[in-house]
């Protein structure tokens, strides 16, 4: 059976779906009537092209994806049936589920689109295995990835969203570390086991901009490294680079459009970050002629620094604000799950770059 990075990415997209279909998980009711009502509803009296774009587009990748999975890893003999129909499943139980949610709206036109969605993005995925194109991007897989290289590229795929959520810091993922004491402070309050939580001696502090800028520049080599990982050595790597910090920065700037307008999206480019930028445009490419054993290490030493740095951050004001934007519904269906992507990546890539070295040294 053939890995294939198609399966993750299809499982990531399902539950960003399910995350987008059944926000803000709030407010459940039973209206007393059967979970699938909604399909003998009468026609709508008011529908936009919007709303038929949005949840015919919705599912398009989801179906490409599931095609492309079941293409490449022999699960399934019909891939075309097995997208329509996962797709189809899927919509049906996020439609019912929605039966009960006090803000959102069941409706058999949305389930009906969706599922059309799905087909056509195996439909599509189908086109461009018959004119060739998967052939041609397995065998440029091959050229530029190592062998089983699909976890780190889900992971590289996944870096700019994690991006879009706003950081306290430019490009620093992975700040948990202040909100789990507050949650781990709110869920002992009134019991006695609250005296048992570590108190600090001193308050978090803003960092200095010499800090900053170390943080902004391992924020930037870590995708970089973890590149370099999965990528074979050359020019491959030296290419890939300045694509990566590129595709970061650019990232980052939409997350500044995204909360505070477009006249600020480079608002974030102080100099600590400027110096940080440049610094990783130089220090990236020399980094990328490590060899292929000492590339996760390197990738541990980066995250196990960079966490530090950034966990011993408060956030600023300015964030607070941002984030009291997008939690209030500025971002509906979106930001939750943004934000626990910004959390969690720096540690998925951790337990990804251990696994390397696991299997490494299994193999040695």
């Amino acid at each position: 059976m053939h890995k294939t990075a198609a399966s993750p990415l299809a499982l990531i997209y399902a539950v960003l779906i399910v995350y987008a279909s059944l926000y803000p998980f709030a407010d459940w009711r039973n209206q007393g009537m059967v979970a699938w009502a909604f399909l003998l509803a009468p026609l709508p009296r008011y529908w936009t092209w919007f709303d038929t774009a949005i949840n015919l587009t919705g599912y398009v990748p989801f179906g490409g994806l599931l095609a492309l999975s079941a293409l490449r890893s022999g699960r399934s003999q019909h891939p075309l049936r097995f997208a329509f129909l996962c797709a189809c499943l899927l919509s049906l139980g996020m439609e019912t589920l929605q039966g009960f949610l006090l803000v959102r709206v069941a409706s058999r036109e949305d389930w009906l689109l969706n599922s059309v969605g799905g087909l056509a993005g195996a439909v599509a995925t189908l086109a461009l295995e018959r004119l060739g194109a998967i052939d041609r991007w397995s065998h440029f897989r091959r050229r530029w990835f190592v062998a089983n290289s699909h976890g780190g590229l889900v992971l590289l795929a996944t870096w700019p969203l994690a991006l879009l959520f706003p950081p306290a810091v430019p490009f620093g993922l992975g700040q948990i570390l202040e909100r789990i004491e507050a949650a781990v402070a709110e869920q002992l309050a009134d019991t006695p086991f609250l005296d048992w939580l570590p108190v600090r001696e001193i308050e978090l502090q803003p960092l200095l901009p010499s800090t900053e800028l170390l943080c902004v520049l391992l924020g930037l080599l870590i995708p970089c490294l973890l590149g370099f990982c999965v990528i074979r050595p050359g020019v491959r790597r030296l290419l890939f680079a300045p694509l990566a910090i590129g595709i970061g920065t650019l990232a980052t700037a939409l997350s500044a459009t995204l909360s505070w307008g477009p006249e600020h999206a480079w608002a974030w480019l102080d100099l600590p970050s400027q110096v940080a930028l440049v610094a990783a445009l130089v220090l990236a490419p020399l980094l990328s002629f490590a060899p292929a054993r000492a590339c996760p290490a390197l990738v541990l030493l980066a995250l196990g620094l960079y966490l530090g740095i950034l966990n011993q951050a408060p956030e600023s004001p300015y964030f607070a604000q941002t984030l009291q934007a997008w939690e209030q519904g500025r971002f509906i269906r979106f930001n939750g799950l943004a934000q626990w992507l910004g959390w969690l990546w720096p540690y998925a890539v951790l337990g990804y770059a251990l696994s390397l070295i696991w299997q490494r040294d299994a193999t040695t």
